[in-house]
């Protein structure tokens, strides 16, 4: 399926997006990015996008757009309402409140009640423009809210950047992983740090949190570790069965926990390898799956040659997501590792971060008639979407039907036509 055609855009921001995840429950889009602190003109700034079905598509359009001054927030994790935003060696917690009508009635109250108290020369170019809103100018007034709970340092390294955040499944404990190797874990929601330890001799990767307190992180120096509390249990080794794969040529990227379907208390943990040096005939890259509980690996399968940069994992446990450092994006099934989707260049540069419709009902009503539904965003400042039509599927029953019927049409002709035969 791996045919290059255009690709649509779903929503395209005024700065280079990052991050993307969606509110399961509101079925929000929070998207995030920015120049970072330089000064280009390029904001930097959270949105909140609402999602919607018009004539049978889904469209998204801007609801909210959180400036986040000089810093560009470059990974996100979301839990409930709270958006956990890495930004520079900070991580921000903030929570954020869709406004209901009323709330945004009364909050315009106040805002011209405030205005009635200045000077008449003030009054008086207020009213001015009040009145211009109420004629179609656009309405200033917030449609989500933003308080800041926390802010808490990630990183002490001289690039001071936060590179990989998650929340454990039961949304109390904080991940924070960065660029001087250490793997933080926070008390959630009080943001107490419970351990601070050396996990990796240079940058994080990517950290992952499993239902039984285990925690996986991958770093630059080729080791993929597993975590209990701050003891390292094992290293894994992807290549152990493929030995004429160096351990020095390929490096981790990334790694996910998924639910296995069908299978209440399974779980497997999917991992990304990519060549560690660029060549004129790039090798390919792997993505292996593992069982989650044993860490044993069961199914290596070669991804292609471009260079891999994200994966996700759908709330379900079917699907894998991959975004390439060439703006490509693959959905593949996690139980064969076989891809089932292919968009090639689909961005024109790195595509940053991916994020599966979750498996909510209101996500399911705005996913409509598909089996599933991928975001993707890239530093091209756009967002597209993916997706995948339900497959269709017969019944065992009819199947063997039909094979009955052919046998029985088979036999017919021979008997037509050689009728000695028989």
């Amino acid at each position: 399926m791996g045919r290059r055609r255009r690709h649509p855009v779903f929503y395209c921001a005024p700065f280079p997006l990052y991050s993307v995840r969606i509110d399961p429950i509101r079925g929000l889009i929070i998207t995030a990015g920015g120049g970072g602190a330089s000064k280009t003109g390029i904001k930097n700034a959270v949105h909140f996008l609402q999602l919607e079905q018009i004539s049978g598509r889904l469209s998204a359009s801007l609801l909210h757009s959180h400036d986040t001054e000089s810093r560009a927030t470059m990974n996100m994790a979301l839990a409930g309402d709270v958006i956990a935003a890495g930004q520079d060696s900070n991580c921000h917690i903030l929570r954020y409140r869709v406004l209901s009508q009323e709330e945004r009635a009364d909050m315009k109250k106040q805002e011209k009640a405030e205005t009635n108290d200045r000077t008449s020369r003030n009054r008086k170019s207020s009213r001015v423009s009040i009145d211009g809103g109420i004629r179609g100018t656009k309405d200033e007034t917030p449609e989500v809210s933003i308080e800041l709970l926390h802010t808490v340092q990630t990183d002490t390294s001289a690039d001071t950047l936060q590179k990989a955040v998650c929340f454990n499944p039961d949304c109390t404990k904080l991940l924070t992983g960065g660029v001087d190797g250490y793997l933080r874990v926070w008390e959630f929601p009080g943001m107490k740090k419970l351990l601070d330890f050396k996990a990796h001799n240079g940058e994080i990767e990517d950290i992952a949190s499993s239902p039984g307190n285990k925690m996986v992180s991958v770093g630059q120096d080729f080791r993929c570790c597993v975590w209990e509390a701050d003891q390292l249990l094992m290293e894994l080794h992807w290549n152990e069965n493929l030995p004429s794969i160096p351990d020095k040529m390929y490096r981790y990227r990334a790694c996910r926990f998924g639910k296995v379907p069908d299978q209440q208390d399974a779980l497997c943990l999917y991992t990304v390898q990519i060549p560690y040096k660029r060549e004129r005939r790039p090798p390919p890259c792997y993505l292996t799956k593992w069982d989650g509980l044993r860490f044993l690996p069961l199914v290596t399968q070669p991804c292609g040659n471009e260079v891999i940069s994200c994966l996700a994992v759908s709330d379900c446990g079917k699907f894998l997501g991959l975004g390439t450092v060439t703006g490509s994006v693959a959905i593949y099934i996690s139980f064969s590792l076989q891809r089932l989707y292919y968009v090639e260049e689909a961005h024109g540069i790195v595509v940053t971060d991916l994020a599966f419709f979750p498996g909510s009902r209101r996500c399911r009503d705005l996913q409509g008639d598909h089996e599933t539904a991928l975001l993707s965003v890239a530093v091209d400042s756009r967002c597209k979407l993916h997706l995948v039509p339900n497959r269709r599927t017969f019944p065992v029953w009819l199947l063997l039907l039909l094979c009955f019927i052919s046998v029985v049409l088979v036999v017919f002709l021979l008997q037509e036509t050689f009728p000695d035969l028989l």
